[in-house]
């Protein structure tokens, strides 16, 4: 493949002087006209036409160029508000869309994970578990337009960070380096993710082990990771759940785990599917999955850990966070994760 690049962009040098101007000449893609377009693009990396041929050669300028993440940083906390969105923000739904690029990794066939940005193509992006995080995606795309060099993958992460960060949770450490798949063959199968409800009590601990196992997360790994549940919603047109799990939904705190802990929880009493609602007001929701954690001693003495301590729960939510979102990324920037 390399070679031929090589090779392509040799035509494209070959081509453009050859539709110069008599006695004119031009030393690189860079200073050739932009008249010259119909032979490659400057600005996004030579694109041979013509023949029947259509590749893609990278610009010097285009390997070179550095993501200002600072400045990423700051557009993307500038668009967190949005008070016609869910409960006024958009942070919760980019932690789902992160997690769910990321959630997708076998640790036996180093498939999936965040690496490649694959939900952006069929069939991942039409797959169950990701209704309505084309919403999220969307609004992520100006942040790319802005900042070309950052990958969609490593975007999408970073948002998820700084959702986390400006709605009050923990300072969690990023690497950039993440790249962007071409097409939906590197989507990995649906079902990767973990679902709400295996039947039964104990049918939803074993899925809920199964799918984190799968991934090379430990059951304190996972307890902390579900703590991300104090953010967001459910909605009956995605999930077909309903309601918030905590009553500031777009505040990141150990309160998920203080409720499962203290509230009396109930069977809801509607048409939709088995969730669970608080007996003194019914205003909030918990799934199977969330109340499993409850009923197993080995994840139940970490619910019992972080509905006391906050603190210890941002710490060990902050490592497990980074450690899901770099599962499979092979060419991180920085030293190899703390794992």
């Amino acid at each position: 493949p390399q070679l031929l690049i090589e090779m392509l962009g040799r035509f494209a040098s070959h081509a453009v002087r050859a539709a110069a101007p008599a006695g004119r000449r031009f030393l690189s893609a860079a200073a050739a006209p932009r008249s010259a377009k119909t032979f490659f693009s400057v600005a996004g990396g030579a694109t041979i036409l013509g023949l029947g041929l259509a590749a893609s050669v990278p610009t010097l300028a285009a390997k070179e160029a550095k993501a200002d993440w600072a400045k990423v940083r700051q557009d993307i906390a500038a668009i967190l508000d949005e008070e016609a969105y869910d409960d006024g923000s958009i942070g919760p739904v980019l932690v789902r869309l992160a997690w769910h690029a990321s959630g997708t990794y076998d640790a036996t066939s180093k498939t999936g994970g965040s690496d490649g940005a694959t939900m952006r193509f069929t069939p991942e992006a039409g797959h169950g578990a990701n209704a309505g995080l084309a919403e999220a995606r969307r609004r992520l795309e100006p942040i790319k337009a802005k900042h070309p060099e950052a990958s969609v993958s490593d975007i999408w992460i970073l948002a998820s960070i700084v959702a986390i960060e400006e709605m009050g949770g923990p300072k969690i450490p990023f690497r950039a380096g993440r790249t962007d798949k071409n097409s939906g063959e590197w989507c990995t199968p649906d079902g990767r993710l973990p679902g709400a409800d295996g039947g039964t009590k104990p049918g939803t601990i074993h899925h809920v082990r199964e799918i984190f196992y799968r991934m090379g997360l430990n059951d304190q790994e996972i307890v902390a990771l579900l703590g991300a549940h104090a953010l967001g919603r459910c909605h009956t047109d995605r999930s077909g759940y309903s309601g918030p799990w905590t009553r500031a939904p777009t505040t990141f705190s150990n309160e998920y785990f203080r409720l499962l802990t203290e509230v009396k929880w109930v069977k809801k009493a509607w048409k939709g599917p088995m969730q669970y609602e608080n007996a003194d007001g019914g205003d909030l929701m918990m799934l199977p999955s969330d109340l499993a954690i409850i009923e197993d001693p080995d994840f139940k003495k970490w619910v019992e850990v972080y509905a006391k301590d906050e603190k210890k729960f941002f710490a060990d939510f902050s490592k497990a966070y980074q450690k899901l979102t770099e599962l499979g990324c092979r060419n991180l920037e920085g030293s190899k994760g703390w794992w």
